[in-house]
């Protein structure tokens, strides 16, 4: 069953994730992953997004944290200060999920700005929860695709922290969680190496090399002594990807209507 580079991701990044575990997710890619995980192998997976819906259950990919389809399935909703406090904060959250337009050899995140902060070629949407997820999370999952424009040397802008300066500063600086553990791409998956905490090669696609994922990155890329080559997608995986794409596309495409009603139910 032939699939594309962007499926492998997904599929990859959800693959990650354990049933049972309580996922802080982001829009976009990682949302794709923790509902496709969801709705494989991790039925009993929590997703929190930070609009503060627990347990949430969507059928559909949310078009932001503030789609209503996320309130209509969770099992529970907080306010925004909560989510942050009682949950992420108070360590509540094994794993942050989270995307970034730019990422440096350590794992430290920019979703603010490209080029310089007071004249950026491109404002970005900003920081959002992602300082504080990337910070307190126990550990942070990150899915992106690899070329040198988002796998730089030096990121315009430090949004979110990873390892910091590498091995040790993380600490120093008082952040709670292990940081960024798996960084999941279109071409494999890297992971910090013992010691300098550098993010390495470890997991590669069936029919990429080391070489084209070398050329990827805007720094010197390690690799892995025992390098992997990932297994193919599933008939399963892929299927269940597809069809939640194609009911979110189906959703996207028409207005969708408030439940005016329920205000004559408020006091």
């Amino acid at each position: 069953m032939s699939y594309t580079a962007d499926e492998m991701m997904t599929i990859a990044a959800a693959r990650q994730l354990r049933n049972g575990d309580v996922c802080f997710v982001g829009i976009g890619l990682p949302g794709a992953a923790c509902n496709l995980a969801r709705m494989t192998h991790a039925p009993d997976l929590v997703l929190i997004y930070e609009s503060g819906t627990v347990g949430t259950r969507p059928e559909r990919l949310p078009l932001s944290i503030g789609d209503g389809e996320l309130a209509q399935t969770a099992a529970y909703v907080v306010s925004l200060p909560e989510v942050f406090a009682y949950y992420l904060q108070a360590g509540r959250v094994d794993i942050g999920f989270l995307g970034a337009a730019q990422m440096d050899r350590f794992g430290n995140l920019n979703s603010t700005a490209i080029g310089d902060y007071a004249q950026p070629h491109t404002r970005l949407p900003g920081a959002g929860g992602a300082p504080e997820i990337a910070a307190h999370a126990a550990q942070t999952f990150v899915v992106m695709k690899a070329n040198p424009r988002s796998m730089v040397e030096a990121l315009d802008f430090r949004t979110s922290g990873g390892f910091l300066e590498g091995h040790g500063t993380r600490q120093t600086q008082g952040l709670r969680g292990a940081g960024p553990q798996v960084v999941i791409t279109d071409i494999g998956i890297l992971r910090p190496a013992p010691g300098s905490q550098e993010l390495q090669l470890h997991e590669i696609y069936p029919g990429a090399s080391v070489e084209q994922a070398r050329a990827a990155f805007g720094w010197p890329l390690q690799v892995a002594n025992a390098l992997q080559t990932l297994g193919a997608p599933s008939a399963r995986e892929l299927e269940t990807l597809r069809a939640l794409q194609r009911r979110s596309a189906i959703a996207h495409l028409h207005r969708q209507p408030l439940p005016l009603h329920l205000l004559d139910t408020c006091p």
